[in-house]
């Protein structure tokens, strides 16, 4: 197992994407950012907070589940079936500018997803993409605005986010 980020690089890697994004989108007040369940959600609320000091406003933040929108919720593995949660998402998404956050941005099938369930709850002006790490070998052209480190990680590795909100840990690890 390799740490490829601490806790105080996460935090610094946040706090660039969301100075980068402040001064990107400083003007437009349309803007939102929703948390792909369910680090992606974490890590959106702390943007959120970051991009409220940044800019000196509330920027909304929101959630959304996308097991329902997986394209492999029949895979015959035989896995357990997936828990469906709640998407919350109290705002109007029409003619926003949303940050979509996840953790990590690998084959780009969540992030489909996530775009469809978007979709489905209306039209935003834009959606850009917020990751955390993109560990590159993507299966669809789908690509990271913005992403705190981009790594190439071997096929059969696994990037593993930790965050103390979830893991009693901070970190992120290969192994």
């Amino acid at each position: 197992m390799e740490v490829i980020l601490n806790a105080k690089q996460i935090e610094e890697k946040l706090g660039q994407i969301a100075r980068t994004v402040a001064g990107q989108w400083a003007q437009t007040e349309e803007l939102v950012v929703i948390g792909i369940r369910s680090r992606g959600e974490v890590l959106a609320q702390r943007l959120a907070e970051m991009l409220t000091a940044e800019l000196d406003r509330a920027i909304p933040c929101g959630t959304l589940d996308i097991t329902l929108y997986r394209d492999d919720l029949n895979d015959p593995q035989g896995k357990q079936p997936p828990t469906v949660r709640s998407t919350e998402i109290d705002f109007d998404v029409n003619g926003k500018m949303v940050l979509l956050v996840d953790d990590v941005l690998y084959t780009g099938r969540s992030v489909r997803s996530a775009m469809d369930a978007l979709i489905d709850l209306g039209r935003p002006q834009a959606i850009r993409l917020a990751v955390l790490i993109d560990r590159g070998q993507h299966e669809l052209p789908i690509q990271a605005d913005y992403a705190g480190l981009r790594v190439d990680v071997p096929e059969g590795k696994s990037v593993l986010v930790q965050l103390w909100d979830t893991d009693e840990t901070e970190q992120v690890v290969v192994e």
